[in-house]
């Protein structure tokens, strides 16, 4: 074993790693991103930053009630203020398709699982609302400021008591998994234990640094626009423009330019952005919309919100025998396209590594009058192991044994993988309980063990939580292009996209390894349905595992063409479609000493560890940087964040001063540790890292609080864990 220094922006962290890469090769060396010079020195350029000729600027007019019919829109003062060009509602929009007066189509949604009902895509609300912060009218302006001054002005009548759609009872429309396998109640009836929990997750603000923006440059000549959009997915993104405004796909093209961030948020399209294209087609004029960070709060998608129980029965020697899951999702009043994932994640993903041979699981996610839920880091990962590792460590607190050997006697072995668990889900290959073994060793189990209770000894309130987690890494396919010009130089492109992790950095050094060429004499495309092949995009950790390999195979197929022959005067290209053998899963653990004031109820993280295997890696420094961003979003599920609504609907934390962000000085130290089991189910090898963090940290979090907790007869079970839940808990423990 190796430890590896590298420097990043503070301190110097070391990463205890398995083994170093070979030192010819660039693929598993530290190289430094070549992204980072133009950012860090301003040089980055993003949608606001591009010039638009004679452009309108947008601004919304929102609901400001959750629901309620729409009696009336007052846009006669907007209309005549100076600068105002158009104003817009919900009865004006067409489609521009073959049949005159065609209405827009709706957005197309992943089908993962079976949607009971109907949910409408309103770009602006017609006829009703459903959801403070809905879109009701638009203002097309000269200026920014202009368009908001003006949208200020329109006044809007609802009637709270009319008809519109009404998600608050039961049968409200939504998705439905089912998973069921083996005798779940003769496991239940031969257990020696059994051990239940709830989890209740709080909804979330991704929170990218650039929110939401898009810049249309229409071209009146050729009828024609060109849409610079902050995206995760830019072909899709076409692909559902022309759809749903019925427009060819030859008259669209999407450009993503340097993008601030997205964790998810990005990977749909939003109602503002299909007007913003929509008005640029039916007044022949360039249009740019930015969000503003309560825009995003009130009206992008959020993340996470779900509540689950669940109950696990074992044996004598602590094996586990059977599991029951329920998890409810919310999914706020329109669907994004990835709306399904979170909930078919939450259950599929159950009960991640452990051999349990009986479960019972149920997913469901219901529109709420709310904003819309989405994917954000983790989609329904983070939901699935918080459940399961709550009722681990439960059951090895009721049963004695240790919570490291009971997980130690249950994860499947290698010699079991690959294999079908019980919800249809293939876990590829790990050393599951080596894993453990190493973060144990790294961390110095029985060090902190002690260090635990020497705290209580004294009359403080400590805990130590331990999580393990798997995570799949994205399936389907992706596509590259590699050209190789006379001069030695290359050209990749790829279908896929960056949000500021480093992919041409990384793509650059396969490429590099691949065509044995120096680093800089590649140059990597992305993010451009004009210049890049049709793919997928950033999603689901898979765009190395899936979208490095699509690299790799054109490489090879660039180089059989060069050895058959291929004339070398001129450029060489070779572009393939990969499609992914199958689902590559990392996994990891995570271990938490937390402390929590007696009398304030503020909790301190201690010491944190964690230990990761993602397979083939590309860039350890740029793994380091991942592990340690989604660990920083993790404390913020389980410490800080939180989007609140009251009972009327209202958002309560629309703004930066009421929805609580970790910063830097919220970050405890975290000792990183890495093992590397390559991946069969892909062509580098390779596994994802950037959801690991969100997934593993949270549950180690919230099982060190319980185990704090526990000595005086407290629990709890709802995140984040702020100083005044752990206060309340433990008054109530020593009230009763």
């Amino acid at each position: 074993m190796a430890a590896v220094t590298i420097k990043t922006g503070h301190a110097a962290q070391t990463v205890r790693d398995e083994g170093i890469a070979d030192a010819n090769a660039l693929v598993g060396r530290a190289v430094r991103r070549r992204e980072d010079d133009a950012l860090v020195t301003g040089q980055g350029r993003y949608v606001s930053d591009i010039p638009l000729q004679d452009a309108l600027h947008l601004a919304f007019v929102r609901s400001p009630l959750p629901r309620g019919a729409i009696l009336g829109c007052d846009v006669e003062a907007a209309r005549e203020m100076d600068g105002v060009a158009h104003v817009v509602t919900g009865d004006d929009l067409t489609g521009f398709g073959a049949r005159e007066g065609e209405t827009l189509g709706r957005l197309g949604v992943n089908p993962v699982l079976p949607f009971e009902g109907e949910a409408e895509f309103p770009v602006l609300a017609c006829g009703s609302v459903a959801a403070v912060g809905q879109p009701v009218a638009a203002v097309l302006a000269s200026e920014r400021a202009v368009a908001q001054d003006a949208a200020d002005l329109i006044g809007v009548d609802i009637d709270e008591a009319g008809a519109s759609p009404d998600y608050s009872v039961g049968n409200a429309p939504g998705f439905r998994g089912d998973w069921t396998c083996g005798d779940v109640a003769a496991g239940f009836a031969a257990a020696h234990l059994v051990v239940e929990v709830e989890v209740e997750h709080p909804r979330l603000a991704p929170s990218p640094l650039e929110p939401r923006a898009i810049a249309v440059d229409y071209d009146a000549e050729r009828d024609r626009a060109l849409v610079w959009y902050s995206t995760q997915t830019p072909h899709r993104a076409r692909r559902e423009l022309c759809r749903i405004l019925g427009i060819e796909e030859a008259r669209i093209a999407v450009r993503a330019p340097d993008v601030g961030g997205a964790f998810g948020m990005k990977a749909s399209l939003y109602p503002e952005e299909v007007f913003a294209v929509w008005a640029a087609f039916r007044f022949r004029r360039s249009v740019r919309w930015a969000s503003s960070r309560s825009e995003d709060l009130i009206s992008a998608t959020h993340g996470r919100g779900a509540r689950s129980r669940g109950r696990l029965a074992l044996d004598t020697e602590g094996r586990f025998l059977a599991l029951e899951a329920e998890v409810d999702c919310p999914l706020g009043h329109w669907l994004p396209n990835s709306a399904g994932i979170p909930a078919w994640n939450a259950g599929r993903i159950l009960p991640g590594g452990y051999d349990i041979p009986a479960v019972d699981i149920h997913s469901r996610a219901k529109l709420t009058h709310s904003a819309a839920v989405g994917i954000y880091r983790g989609a329904g990962r983070p939901e699935a192991n918080c459940l399961m590792e709550r009722l681990v460590d439960e059951a090895a607190s009721a049963s004695g044994i240790d919570p490291l050997e009971i997980r130690r006697r249950n994860l499947l072995s290698p010699d079991r993988l690959p294999h079908e668990g019980p919800t249809g889900t293939r876990l590829d290959s790990g050393r599951y309980a080596e894993l453990l073994d190493k973060l144990a060793q790294d961390a110095d189990y029985d060090r902190l063990k002690k260090a635990r209770d020497n705290i209580r000894a004294e009359g403080g309130v400590a805990g130590l939580g331990l999580a393990f987690y798997v995570e799949p890494c994205g399936t389907g396919w992706e596509s590259a292009r590699v050209t190789l010009h006379p001069d030695g130089r290359a050209d990749v492109a790829t279908g896929g996209s960056s949000q500021g992790h480093g992919r041409e950095t990384a793509f650059a050094q396969i490429a590099a390894d691949r065509l044995s060429l120096p680093l800089e004499r590649v140059r990597v495309l992305h993010g451009s349905t004009d210049d890049c092949p049709t793919g997928i995009g950033a999603l689901a950790s898979r765009s190395t595992p899936i979208g490095g390999s699509a690299l790799a195979e054109a490489c090879d197929a660039l180089l059989a063409k060069l050895e058959d022959g291929a004339d070398r005067g001129k450029p060489v290209s070779a572009e393939v479609v990969y499609e992914a053998k199958g689902e590559a899963w990392g996994y990891g653990a995570y271990l938490i000493l937390l402390t929590i004031d007696p009398d304030t109820g503020a909790p301190t993280i201690e010491e944190a560890h964690c230990c990761d295997d993602i397979g083939t890696v590309i860039n350890p420094m740029m793994v380091e940087g991942q592990i340690r961003g989604g660990f920083a979003q993790g404390i913020g599920e389980a410490l800080m964040e939180r989007i609140v609504y009251d009972a009327d609907g209202q958002l309560l934390t629309g703004s930066l001063m009421d929805y609580a962000l970790p910063r830097a000085s919220d970050m405890p130290h975290l000792s990183i540790g890495k093992m590397s089991t390559p991946s069969p189910a892909n062509a580098l090898g390779a596994k994802g890292v950037g959801e690991a963090g969100t997934i593993g940290a949270p549950a180690a979090i919230l099982n060190a609080a319980n185990d704090a907790l526990r000595p005086h007869g407290a629990t709890i079970q709802s995140m984040p864990l702020t100083a005044e839940a752990l206060w309340r808990a433990l008054r109530s423990a020593s009230t009763r």
